[in-house]
């Protein structure tokens, strides 16, 4: 380890020096935020790029490219220097130790790095639950590399069962009946029904199988029960088997096996149930509570440390979670700069209060739900159109918007209309 330190600072800046860990929702929100604090800004990740998780499963089914929700870091902080006052600068890596007596962060290349206020915002990653099996032979949604791996097992599959007719037990497990995993097996419920007939003429359809497991007796648990019975209703439609009430024991190469002792057959096995902080967290010295999150007061800050602010999936508040939602992250990184900014000024800190704008999930074409707060409850074409607006309005970068804005016109709208392929 280097014993040098940076304060990622110019000879003749003496502003107080920001560090913000994550570019994700949170931390890009808590950077934009800054632009005109009289601050530095130094943004830390992994990635040298941002990346729109809420479309990762578009991904990981072949609907867009996976530059097309990836957004350059370095772009970002250069747009947001340009528009604003504060000199900011970005770091790839990852945060290996935190000193927050010595105010020193320790990264896993390149020298240590000083600060004078820290936005903890880095996210969280998957949850397997300790279930024996998951880590090794499920495939996780997280990432970008997630998604595609999950795509090219697919496509190679696909491809073997079409060369071999080896199709006994040619099922897609997902397992996680939130929005993430009600999206994924809408989706490739839909594929399989269009694509299957044009580019593999020589599959039936009905011998590649989508099952969707949920260990509840609901899908989207957060939503109105009309929506949860609509989006339940959605999915049988296309042909997912869909099983509540059903926990996962084990996950084997080739399988799934259920508390009740039930094996199913699973070529692939998406893993779309639960999140949990990364490892190196606990290597920080910071309380952490449900999920290995970092537990803040009212105010989005350590309370051992009032100097590290916490904002997004990674921070409970009292141990109160958010929902993971690209909202509550983009919230708490934008109050978590404005408490930062009146702790410089001697003003009160202010208590974070989430507005909460409303949840969507999409299910496949022109079947979508849209539960907007104090609003209507959408369903069908018009909850589909809004989730479709939101998504591209939200990503960064106006080719990201138009290249996914092409990219799901002709998944959606463009494609030959099939006659749904309902398996038995």
């Amino acid at each position: 380890m280097s014993a040098a330190v940076s304060n990622g600072a110019t000879a003749t800046d003496t502003r107080p020096h920001v560090v913000v860990v994550g570019a994700g929702f949170a931390g890009i929100s808590a950077v934009r935020s800054l632009r005109k604090a009289p601050v530095r800004v130094t943004l830390i990740d992994r990635h040298s790029y941002s990346t729109f998780q809420p479309l990762l499963y578009q991904v990981a089914t072949g609907a867009l490219n996976p530059g097309d929700i990836t957004y350059g870091a370095r772009s970002f902080v250069s747009n947001v220097e340009r528009k604003g006052s504060t000199w900011v600068t970005f770091r790839k890596g990852v945060v290996t130790e935190i000193d927050p007596d010595a105010k020193v962060l320790t990264l896993d290349v390149g020298p240590q790095l000083s600060y004078d206020y820290l936005i903890l915002a880095n996210g969280v990653t998957t949850n397997y639950f300790g279930v024996p099996g998951a880590r090794e032979n499920a495939y996780p949604i997280y990432t970008r590399a997630e998604a595609l791996a999950v795509r090219d097992r697919m496509m190679g599959y696909l491809d073997h069962i079409s060369a071999t007719g080896e199709t006994d037990g040619a099922s897609v497990v997902v397992v996680g009946g939130g929005a993430t995993g009600v999206e994924m097996a809408g989706t490739l419920a839909e594929l399989r029904n269009s694509m299957l007939p044009s580019r593999y003429p020589e599959l039936d359809p009905d011998h590649v199988k989508v099952v969707l497991l949920e260990m509840t007796d609901k899908v989207l648990g957060p939503f109105d029960a009309k929506l949860r019975r609509y989006a339940a209703n959605q999915l049988r439609e296309r042909g997912v088997e869909l099983r509540l009430g059903t926990a996962v024991s084990e996950v084997r190469p080739d399988r799934v096996v259920l508390k009740s002792g039930e094996e199913i057959p699973a070529q692939m096995t998406i893993w779309a149930t639960g999140v949990a902080a990364h490892d190196t967290v606990k290597k920080w010295g910071l309380t952490q509570g449900r999920g290995g999150r970092i537990v803040v007061d009212s105010q989005l800050r350590v309370p051992e440390h009032p100097d590290v602010f916490v904002a997004g999936d990674i921070g409970v508040i009292d141990e109160n979670p958010l929902p993971q939602l690209a909202q509550p992250a983009i919230q708490t990184g934008a109050q978590a700069a404005k408490n930062l900014v009146a702790l410089l000024e001697g003003r009160p800190l202010e208590p974070f209060r989430y507005f909460d704008k409303g949840t969507m999930a999409t299910i496949g074409r022109r079947a979508a739900v849209a539960e907007i707060a104090h609003g209507p409850k959408l369903t069908g074409t018009l909850a589909w159109l809004a989730w479709m607006f939101v998504h591209v309005f939200a990503l960064l970068g106006n080719r990201n918007r138009i290249m996914v804005s092409l990219a799901l016109t002709f998944r959606y709208i463009g494609q030959r209309r099939s006659q749904l392929v309902v398996g038995d």
